[in-house]
């Protein structure tokens, strides 16, 4: 088992020359990667990457899992920056990650309490980088960077020390409010109001990762009449084309063993080696939201939906989402403009610390209806003017038009909130 180090430290790394290598749509380059090391033994224990600051700081989440890299981190990182971008925030792209190497980071409160202390000193020597939560991490975490930050400069009023905080302390809290999973199921409205052959209710769905953003996404849809025939967590995968109840997925989701401990009729289980079986079984809707690259060109040719809606970052390449949508006919809403929800959450509660006319016209609204609605008309206006932009080029796919949204809007600067 890992003990703590008795501090860590954030180790520049060298950029790497992208000179001679092929353009990528964006032509973008990451600005700064740091490796997040024990400086008595050089052991890693994360990575940071600051991907593009031309909007603004660099705006991402921290995520603790396992076999972490800092290709991962980094992909995520531009991911923010298209984000960010495409939603009109006053930020850049980031993101940073902490290597699970034990679980007392998870089951010890004091432990974790401590590791993200040390890690909240790194990020104090990176300004350019704004922390959200993200997997593995939670509105708790962000706290105790924000504490740490408003100790070392002598105030609480700043906005060096992330977002994403309780509400009680000031926050926006991503999770609780389900901000996330608002936003995909405003996507998936939004698609319909666009997409003549869909009709939202009696379809079926599937969902990969029953967490804080898959089970509110599962909720929202199921009461406006989609059907859920599978959810998976990190236990095992659950199918049944007759429907799956979200609220009683919902109340085990938390126990030990997650939803092995679902009480109601299911017709097929998959055990925790095979859970990405779940992504073949057929549905309307396929929403991945668990780790980077859940399909790809080994599971391309049997996914059995008409439309992806990407709850996690990176769920799959461009090239995968080409081969989908050119010769399986299967639209993918990419992460970027879909999965925005909890960004937005996160820029509307760094604003309000440093702008007091803009904190009186949110209080005037509601924090939570102002929120809401600016996710809804966020991300209602991008899927819509992606979707007509990809219907005028048919040789594109989702991903090139949303790409061509977000960096149009990367140099003119202009601001949503």
């Amino acid at each position: 088992m890992s003990e703590l180090p008795k501090s860590l430290k954030a180790v520049s790394l060298p950029l790497k020359n992208q000179a001679d290598r092929f353009s990528t749509a964006s032509d973008l380059e990451a600005e700064d990667s740091y490796k997040i090391i024990d400086p008595d033994n050089q052991s890693t224990w994360g990575y940071i990457s600051i991907d593009n600051t031309q909007r603004g700081p660099g705006l991402g989440g921290i995520r603790m899992v396992q076999n972490l890299s800092l290709n991962e981190i980094m992909r995520l990182a531009r991911v923010m920056t298209l984000k960010n971008s495409a939603a009109c925030l006053p930020y850049g792209g980031a993101k940073a990650g902490i290597i699970l190497k034990t679980n007392k980071l998870i089951d010890n409160s004091a432990y974790r309490n401590e590791c993200i202390e040390k890690f909240a000193h790194c990020l104090f020597e990176i300004p350019t980088y704004a922390p959200a939560p993200d997997m593995g991490t939670n509105e708790k975490d962000i706290q105790i960077i924000h504490n740490d930050h408003s100790h070392k400069l002598g105030t609480e009023k700043h906005s060096r020390g992330g977002a994403g905080r309780p509400l009680e302390n000031g926050g926006v809290p991503i999770d609780d409010w389900e901000l996330t999973a608002h936003g995909l199921f405003t996507a998936a409205k939004a698609l319909e109001s666009m997409d003549e052959q869909l009709n939202l209710s009696g379809t079926k769905f599937i969902v990969q990762g029953f967490g804080n953003v898959g089970a509110p996404t599962a909720i929202k849809l199921h009461e406006l009449g989609v059907i859920l025939v599978g959810a998976s967590d990190i236990n095992i995968a659950l199918w049944n084309p007759e429907g799956l109840d979200p609220y009683a997925l919902d109340k085990v989701r938390n126990k030990k063993g997650g939803l092995t401990n679902y009480p109601l009729k299911v017709s097929k289980k998959f055990s925790s080696d095979k859970l990405d079986w779940l992504l073949e079984a057929p549905c309307d809707i396929l929403i991945p939201s668990a780790r980077p690259d859940a399909i790809t060109a080994r599971n391309a040719d049997r996914i059995q939906c008409r439309y992806i809606l990407q709850g996690a970052n990176t769920p799959s390449s461009k090239p995968v989402e080409y081969y989908l949508h050119h010769h399986r006919n299967i639209l993918s809403l990419t992460d970027f403009i879909v999965n925005a929800g909890g960004v937005i959450g996160c820029a509307v509660e760094r604003n309000l610390i440093v702008d007091d006319s803009y904190a009186k016209k949110v209080k005037h609204v509601g924090l939570r209806n102002y929120v809401e609605s600016l996710i809804e008309k966020t991300i209602t206006k991008n899927v819509c003017d992606t979707y007509s932009r990809m219907q005028n080029d048919r040789d594109t796919i989702f991903r090139d038009s949303a790409g061509e949204l977000a960096l149009e809007r990367l140099d003119n600067q202009e601001i949503w909130l």
